[in-house]
């Protein structure tokens, strides 16, 4: 799926690495902060340009948080794409997606911090937009891959698709913030022990029992 483009092409423009020294700033900006308490003139500062700068790359704020969105489900993406393209029973499908989100949310804790300071904006157009900026993607996959199951008799049939998609993943989002946001990590702890965030495979040995439950035919 290609992702909308929010920002200028005098932004593409630039050399890699002074594109990526202004996506690492604003990420890590927009994740402490969350959208509105954020400033483009603390980004520019960070980043080591000027105010106008930022303007010559991207029309609005909203627009620089976009580019950085996008950068980040492209990562997801790659990912995603490969696994559900797999010839693959969708419990083996299910289990590398776990420990793929395991290790990207230990790896990169501010995305997936920024993704939660996405999903506490409270502004209805804007949540709007972010939504669908960000879940499409994981929405047209998992859906995608329950029809196959379905399809080829993995899957129950008495079930759809899109609502089992979206429980599948509210349940790969509270697990992603369970390893990254200090919240959720407590959250974790305190349901499954002071241990949880180092018993992997006894996390992903249950979730995947869950799952097993719930969608095999």
């Amino acid at each position: 799926m290609e992702l909308k483009k929010h920002h200028k092409q005098t932004f593409d423009n630039l050399p890699k690495e002074k594109r990526q020294r202004i996506i690492e700033t604003a990420t890590q900006e927009f994740a402490r902060k969350g959208y509105h308490d954020s400033s483009v003139s603390a980004i520019a500062s960070k980043a080591g340009i000027s105010v106008g700068a930022i303007y010559k790359y991207f029309d609005s704020k909203l627009d620089l948080f976009l580019t950085i969105v996008a950068h980040n489900i492209s990562r997801m993406e790659e990912l995603l794409t490969g696994l559900a393209a797999a010839d693959e029973d969708v419990i083996i499908k299910v289990e590398k997606i776990l420990r793929e989100i395991i290790s990207f949310s230990r790896e990169n804790g501010i995305l997936i911090n920024l993704y939660n300071s996405m999903t506490a904006v409270n502004d209805k157009k804007l949540a709007s937009q972010f939504a669908t900026e960000m879940e499409q993607l994981t929405a047209e996959i998992y859906t995608r891959a329950i029809i196959e199951g379905q399809a080829n008799g993995e899957i129950r049939k008495d079930i759809d698709p899109k609502a089992a998609a979206f429980l599948i993943d509210d349940l790969f989002m509270s697990l992603q913030f369970s390893f990254a946001n200090d919240y959720y990590i407590q959250r974790f702890k305190l349901y499954c022990g002071d241990d949880a965030t180092d018993r992997d495979e006894f996390i992903i040995g249950e979730v995947l029992k869950f799952v097993k439950s719930a969608l095999h035919a």
